[in-house]
């Protein structure tokens, strides 16, 4: 569903050159989960942007259900890891997220029915009046999931989501992202800087290298299809999970001079 082939990104300015992706190939499948983990500063970023065709890559190809990506795909929709930049502040939680269902073209019937849906899946059936501002950040950003679920994408690109929530918040959305993924069967890739998040939440987890970019390893989780805080976290399987993620990573961060 997600195709990623020899993907390339330098940043050019006047005296200045820096290669963020030096060379990614993966994919991900239809319906599939797969989290993307790596240092700071590996472009992690930069590789959804140009996954959601919103930056060019300098060299190499992103194709979604085998069509090239050229500009913002039909069918694919982004959730910011800055919910509060990415909802309007003068507008409802329900407005919010009927603004792309609008830009569809849809009718206002159908438009309610999505919206509804969409907020009684985050938890968030009586707050449609609420303004953002009137919100807690855990709420906001379900309001921004509702808005990606309601629009009904084939894929599902999530950038750091979580990380300006507190650890209790996080908990529970990381739970949500599981049922709403379940429920759309929904492909779906997850930025994310914390390596418990991406074994809990992925099918693979994707180990980038330090900038410039390239995949450092692929790896297959292999925990059971129904995950919850206490039992997931506390298996063998986890530990050992997240000790060889972060012995990846710590292996794929560039050495400091002697």
């Amino acid at each position: 569903m997600l195709e990623v082939r020899g993907l390339r990104k330098v940043y050019e300015t006047p005296g200045r050159r820096v290669e963020a992706i030096a060379d990614l190939t993966f994919g991900v499948g239809p319906g599939e989960l797969v989290c993307v983990v790596g240092p700071s500063g590996c472009g992690k970023t930069t590789l959804l942007r140009c996954l959601a065709g919103l930056l060019a890559p300098t060299s190499g190809t992103v194709l979604v259900d085998g069509a090239p990506v050229a500009g913002p795909p039909p069918g694919l929709a982004l959730v910011f890891q800055e919910y509060g930049r990415s909802l309007f502040p003068w507008l409802r939680a329900r407005e919010n997220v009927e603004l792309p269902l609008r830009a569809k073209g849809l009718p206002r019937a159908r438009r309610r029915e999505l919206v509804d849906e969409a907020l009684a899946a985050v938890g968030l059936a009586d707050a449609g009046s609420a303004y953002p501002w009137q919100l807690s950040g855990g709420m906001q950003q379900r309001v921004a999931i509702a808005r990606a679920v309601a629009y009904q994408p084939r894929v599902l690109l999530m950038d750091e989501p979580f990380a300006a929530v507190d650890a209790q918040t996080r908990a529970d959305l990381e739970d949500l992202i599981l049922a709403v993924w379940r429920r759309l069967g929904v492909t779906l890739l997850f930025v994310t800087h914390d390596i418990d998040e991406a074994v809990y939440l992925g099918q693979r987890v994707v180990v980038l290298s330090a900038a410039p970019t390239t995949v450092a390893e692929d790896l297959a989780v292999g925990l059971p299809d129904t995950r919850d805080q206490l039992t997931t976290r506390a298996d063998p399987r986890f530990a050992e999970l997240r000790g060889h993620v972060y012995a990846r990573i710590r292996r794929a961060k560039p050495k400091a001079p002697a």
